[in-house]
């Protein structure tokens, strides 16, 4: 069998990568914190173990305003590529609107369902999880108690 090949680029082109493997999760994601982030009252996110993914172009920038969290964009075009969380590691979650083939990636189940905008209305009968879809340390905090300001 082939191994799964997947590619992402931003809106500009300036930030390309390279996806070797299985995603070892694709949930749809309806906490505050990322709807902020990403600007969108929800996103997916496709996680991969780090080791799967190659920038093949260009370099993302960084931002972090929740500790242990660090979210990549790119900064010719402002595109969201993904985040890696301190809680998580050896992770890096992509955003759903980053990959070339996003209809490949069929997500498993909501996270932060207690969060999710009231007139959002999803009849998937995928799993509804008040918090996050993975296990991360509790230490750096739940999305509901770091609300932007």
């Amino acid at each position: 069998m082939t191994e799964r090949i997947e590619t992402g680029a931003c809106f500009c082109g300036a930030i390309a990568a390279e996806l070797r493997g299985e995603p070892f999760s694709v949930v749809y994601d309806h906490d505050d914190d990322c709807r902020r982030a990403i600007g969108s009252p929800l996103t997916v996110w496709v996680g991969y173990r780090v080791d799967q993914v190659r920038f093949t172009r260009g370099a993302p920038k960084t931002f972090s305003r929740t500790p242990g969290v660090e979210r990549s964009f790119c900064g010719d075009c402002g595109t969201s590529i993904g985040y890696s969380d301190a809680g998580l590691a050896g992770e890096i979650h992509l955003c759903i609107g980053f990959m070339d083939h996003p209809e490949r990636f069929a997500p498993q189940a909501h996270a932060f369902w207690r969060l999710k905008l009231p007139w959002v209305e999803m009849a998937d009968g995928l799993p509804r999880l008040d918090t996050t879809s993975r296990q991360r340390d509790a230490a750096l905090g739940d999305p509901a108690t770091r609300r932007c300001g």
